[in-house]
């Protein structure tokens, strides 16, 4: 509906003419008449207009997305009757909270509920392309609203792992002050990618991938929603099998299960079927990359790692295919294949350590996608070759003695004696070189006293090792009894004790596996 500007006549210059008549043979200036709507009262008959559009033409995920708690599938810990957060939802009563879930499993659909259901005001952002400024802005206007009407605050802050520390202790102040309540939407492990203050003044509530059954149920009432789904386009039935392969492959995301559907559909109506067939389905999921984040990083790589220590060669090729296929930087793969040759293989099998480094070198110099395939061959050799941790026992013992004895004094006879006045001073005196002998070897210590009698190096029984620690046995006894009886008396510990020791304090060390 138009009306006439009422100052028409002013503007024409003449004082005391005549109003214009509602149809004035002269243009008129038109105006449209406000049209109030939605909660602000922001809205017109245009925006209404252009709402609906858009609303039509959104992806299926977004029309579907559910308008109450009870239309949410999965969740049910949290969202369940009774339970914690949908308690603190109904009641208004949200303090700072972490939604901490994978993709698709209803974070942002819990913050819009919350903001249809609360008195306060509802600000959301998106740390993608927001900073400290827009969060200072929102600030100020929650310090307004709440001085002048007395309304609270609510931010939701999606993807809240993308900001930097800096920009999230930027927010702090404005949470400790009260002025907003935080709700930070995150895919990552937030004990990696927040802070612990942000942390500490959170609730932080896990949401889990969906179960198949609430995947099915989804599919299922977007199959047959008319107004919002799929019910009207026209209907199309889908086959058991194609609607079972989009559940499987779902991985508990909503998001992708509900994407693939209508993607799905629209290749079956296009190819003029009636239903939506296996094919169709798996086309659909083709389409889809493989969700690999920070906390998928750390857990796949310790998966790998052990993988190939407890000599599974097919566990080990899946993981470093799934690795490579999400991207992983092949030089970190080439990285921990190098050390695990020393740290789970070492001395059971030499070789194994000069296979890594030839894989790690053709990374650097054949490049990917080639050098995938020398990784590949690494992880066989690492996977098949027989195992010790003796390597890393015998050098976490070492390091024991060292610090925990202190530096011991280097013994005469191996001291440096090519200097000027060395002789002198008695270095080098009773060195036995062992080329010098026919077995090329001999009883002399090479250790100060203190820790003479210690023994760090204990062979495995596999591989290469065997047998080794008879050799190593009667070099130690004849050492010992050359060099005089109370020489380097063993302390109190006990080898067995000493080895369970280090092997506590290695299977902490490992931080490429948390």
């Amino acid at each position: 509906m138009y009306v006439s500007d009422p100052t028409e006549g002013e503007a024409s210059g003449r004082p005391g003419s005549e109003p214009a008549p509602l149809l004035s043979p002269r243009a008129p200036s038109w105006v449209p008449c406000a049209v109030v709507s939605g909660r602000d009262g922001s809205g017109d008959l245009f925006g209404a207009a252009a709402e609906e559009r858009r609303a039509r033409r959104a992806p299926l995920a977004a029309r579907m997305r559910p308008r109450t708690l009870d239309e949410v599938v999965g969740q049910a810990h949290l969202l369940g009757t009774g339970k914690p957060l949908r308690v603190l939802i109904e009641t208004d009563r949200l303090s700072s909270v972490i939604l901490w879930g994978p993709p698709g499993t209803g974070k942002t659909t819990i913050a819009r509920l919350v903001a249809d259901a609360t008195a306060k005001a509802f600000e959301p952002l998106s740390a993608v392309s927001a900073g400290v400024k827009d969060v200072r802005a929102i600030a100020d206007a929650a310090r307004s609203r709440l001085g002048e009407q007395g309304r609270g605050t609510i931010l939701f802050l999606d993807e809240v792992h993308r900001f930097s520390r800096t920009q999230q202790d930027a927010l702090l102040p404005h949470v400790e002050e009260g002025l907003f309540t935080l709700i930070g939407a995150t895919t990552e492990n937030p004990f990696f990618s927040l802070t612990g203050p942000i942390r500490s003044r959170s609730t932080l509530f896990r949401l889990e991938p969906l179960q198949p059954d609430d995947v099915h149920d989804l599919l299922t009432r977007a199959l047959a929603d008319e107004a919002r789904g799929l019910g009207g386009t026209p209907a199309l039935t889908v086959d058991d099998d194609a609607l079972a392969h989009l559940v499987d492959r779902s991985e508990g995301d909503a998001r992708h299960a509900l994407t693939s559907l209508e993607v799905a559909h629209a290749l079956a109506r296009e190819a003029g079927r009636s239903a939506v067939a296996l094919a169709d389905a798996e086309a659909a999921l083709n389409l889809r990359a493989l969700r690999y984040g920070d906390d998928e990083h750390y857990d796949v790589l310790s998966a790998f790692i052990k993988s190939l220590r407890g000599s599974d060669p097919d566990a080990g090729l899946y993981w470093l295919a799934r690795m490579l296929e999400a991207g992983e930087d092949p030089r970190l793969v080439a990285r921990r294949l190098v050390i695990l040759a020393s740290e789970d293989v070492g001395m059971a099998d030499p070789q194994s350590l000069l296979v890594a480094d030839a894989a790690a070198r053709a990374v650097e110099l054949v490049g990917m996608p080639e050098a995938r395939l020398n990784l590949a061959h690494a992880v066989i050799h690492l996977a098949m070759a027989p195992k010790s941790g003796s390597v890393v026992a015998a050098l976490g013992e070492a390091m024991t003695d060292v610090r925990d004895g202190g530096p011991g004094e280097v013994p005469p006879h191996l001291r440096d004696a090519h200097y000027r006045g060395a002789q002198s001073l008695g270095h080098g005196d009773g060195y036995v070189y062992p080329h010098g002998v026919d077995e090329g070897w001999v009883p002399q210590e090479h250790r100060p006293v203190t820790v003479a009698a210690h023994e760090y190096y204990r062979p495995g029984k596999a591989g290469a090792e065997r047998g080794l620690d008879e050799v190593l046995a009667q070099r130690r006894a004849r050492r010992l009894a050359a060099n005089g009886p109370g020489h380097g008396e063993r302390t109190e510990r006990t080898a067995h004790t000493e080895h369970r020791e280090h092997t506590d304090r290695a299977g902490q060390g490992r931080g490429d596996e948390r």
